[in-house]
């Protein structure tokens, strides 16, 4: 880190304060006041937190502009290329890829504790039997505490260890139970000789009656959702703060995106509307939105994007219905947005939205499964967050300021005389 300093000036009364302007590892500048209320008495202004860095991590760098994707050092690219799920899992989490030892280690510890406690299964039958699965994810996995409270002690490293190992290893068979709740088929216990994807897969469609084998190209394609999917400060215990996170995530803007892409290509309709939706798309006073294009963050091309885009391909190829017109809808559009002067000038690419919701729907996952499918994949990221934040020296609450404009100290008026 730098030990430069930077100067900011109230014009209204010539006080002029003195904060240390830091470098992070990619040079980018920034500015620490965290003393600026404490000394000074004034607040920084930043709705959505879009110019603040509220902490150091060395796990995820992104590059919006340039479309750069990094995890722990690692292109997104390469890891997509050439590891696997529970690999850059053992990355985020430890800091370095495995060894072969290690990471066959990692693999058999995650596969050891897959299983879910009987009393837990029950936990389901609780819910209303048409609750959305993601109402269902949050309450069970908010209840883990209650069922694994030997490894609550955020204090301790072996407990903060087995925690995030243990919630990295049964979210598959929640999420995979929350599913099968929802269409009223018994449970599948998870086999531990399958790969951390082809094991959801194997718990989400396969029944007692019959013999089920994993498709490799849907394996594979969930594989790389996964990694490409991967990106709480109160010293709660992980099981409180991974189901804040899922809360966090459930909505249309985050989480459900690829849900309502799908939305959005049934109200197009048809191929022969897409031009019409363009055009709506482009009206600033219309309230259609192109949804799964563009993002906040990447300004380029979004590089999972360009990652799954030919894995939604191979798979459509697959398992898509060629008589779907949502797929050819889908196909159409993206050809279509892609070549628009007015989308590529304002870099409205396809995002990791648009694609993600096509492969789930064209392996059979239903929507209402889409983020649940996102909550799997993103807790190996939270609880690495989780491990790094509670390690850090002089870690403090997260508690960010508001600035008050209601109304100024005020009388209570008797009822009868207002």
């Amino acid at each position: 880190m730098g030990k430069n300093t930077f100067t900011i000036t109230d014009n209204a009364t010539g006080k002029s304060i003195e904060l240390p302007a830091l470098k992070d590892a990619q040079n980018i500048s920034a500015i620490d006041i965290s003393t600026l209320y404490r000394d000074h008495g004034y607040l920084t202004f930043d709705p959505g937190f879009q110019s603040t860095a509220s902490c150091r991590s060395g796990i995820t760098y992104i590059d919006g502009e340039e479309g750069i994707l990094r995890y722990r050092g690692y292109p997104i690219e390469q890891l997509a290329e050439k590891s696997s799920f529970l690999e850059v899992a053992h990355l985020l989490m430890n800091g370095e890829l495995p060894s072969k030892v290690e990471l066959d280690d990692f693999v058999s510890m995650i596969s050891r504790h897959t299983m879910l406690k009987e009393s837990l299964r029950t936990f389901y039958k609780g819910f209303y039997h048409d609750a959305h699965p993601m109402a269902s994810m949050v309450g069970v996995v908010g209840s883990l505490s209650a069922f694994y409270h030997d490894s609550t002690d955020v204090h301790d490293p072996r407990h903060r260890e087995v925690a995030a190992y243990r919630m990295l290893a049964k979210m598959p068979t929640i999420a995979a139970a929350c599913y099968k709740y929802s269409i009223g088929e018994p449970f599948i216990y998870p086999k531990n000789h399958l790969s951390y994807c082809g094991n959801l897969l194997h718990m989400m469609f396969s029944v007692p009656s019959e013999e089920y084998v994993v498709d490799p190209v849907a394996e594979k394609a969930l594989d790389m959702i996964f990694i490409v999917r991967l990106s709480g400060s109160s010293g709660s215990n992980p099981f409180a703060c991974i189901s804040s996170g899922i809360t966090a995530l459930w909505g249309p803007a985050h989480g459900g995106a690829n849900e309502a892409v799908l939305h959005m290509l049934n109200e197009i309709g048809d191929t022969s509307n897409i031009a019409k939706y363009i055009e709506k798309a482009k009206d600033k006073d219309d309230p259609f939105r192109l949804m799964g294009f563009g993002h906040r963050v990447y300004k380029n091309y979004d590089p999972r994007a360009t990652i799954i885009r030919k894995m939604c391909h191979e798979v459509l190829e697959k398992f898509g219905d060629p008589n779907d017109p949502l797929f050819e809808l889908a196909m159409g559009l993206e050809d279509i947005a892609l070549k628009d002067d007015y989308f590529v000038e304002k870099k409205l690419y396809p995002n990791v939205d648009f694609y993600s919701g096509i492969i789930y729907k064209a392996l059979g996952i239903p929507t209402n499964m889409f983020t649940v499918m996102f909550a799997v994949a993103r807790t190996v990221g939270w609880v690495s967050q989780w491990m790094e934040m509670i390690g850090e020296p002089g870690q403090r609450i997260g508690r960010p300021r508001q600035m008050y404009m209601g109304e100024g100290v005020r009388d209570y008026v008797d009822v009868d005389k207002r």
